[in-house]
């Protein structure tokens, strides 16, 4: 296949370029994947700290600790519902939902510019409307770098089909 670069802008050409060589320097899809767990970067054991901390401050019901890494836009969605920062916090602080404790399987951590996510497979024992459930999640939470301080945007429960969520 020929491409004629005359007609072709200059950013798209090192476009092109850039994605050619990506494709030649990938190796084959068969390549054994390294069995060492890659160590976490300074950013990224931050990020899986903060994050570690929030959910003690959730089982805690610390509304203060929460309230100032909440952005003030950010967006909760859980199982049965959307909620706001305020929406958040007061449900926290209630009662109505109490986080007892999260088992964090796995967390990993991805940037996109100022914007970090953390993605943690768990298994969750809250109390709900006064019944004690567990529920395996991967939980999304979407951090923004403000003013140099990292704040939480978003925050997403996901629940995982596995054979043992049935009970």
């Amino acid at each position: 296949m020929l491409l004629r670069f005359e007609l072709v802008p200059t950013s798209i050409q090192a476009m092109i370029l850039a994605i050619c060589l990506l494709v030649i320097g990938t190796p084959p899809s068969n390549a054994q994947p390294s069995k060492a767990a890659t160590p976490a970067t300074n950013a990224e054991q931050e990020l899986l700290n903060i994050s570690k901390k929030k959910w003690d401050w959730m089982s805690d019901r610390n509304v203060d600790a929460l309230a100032a890494l909440f952005d003030e836009q950010a967006v909760f969605v859980h199982m049965g519902a959307t909620m706001s920062k305020a929406q958040e916090l007061d449900v926290i602080k209630s009662g109505r939902i109490q986080y007892k404790k999260a088992d964090i399987e796995e967390a990993s951590v991805r940037f996109f510019g100022g914007t970090a996510i953390v993605l943690t497979k768990m298994r969750l024992l809250a109390v709900v409307g006064g019944n004690e459930v567990t529920n395996p999640f991967m939980v999304t939470e979407v951090y923004v770098q403000e003013g140099g301080v990292r704040k939480l945007a978003s925050l997403s429960f996901t629940r995982l089909l596995t054979p043992e969520a049935g009970h």
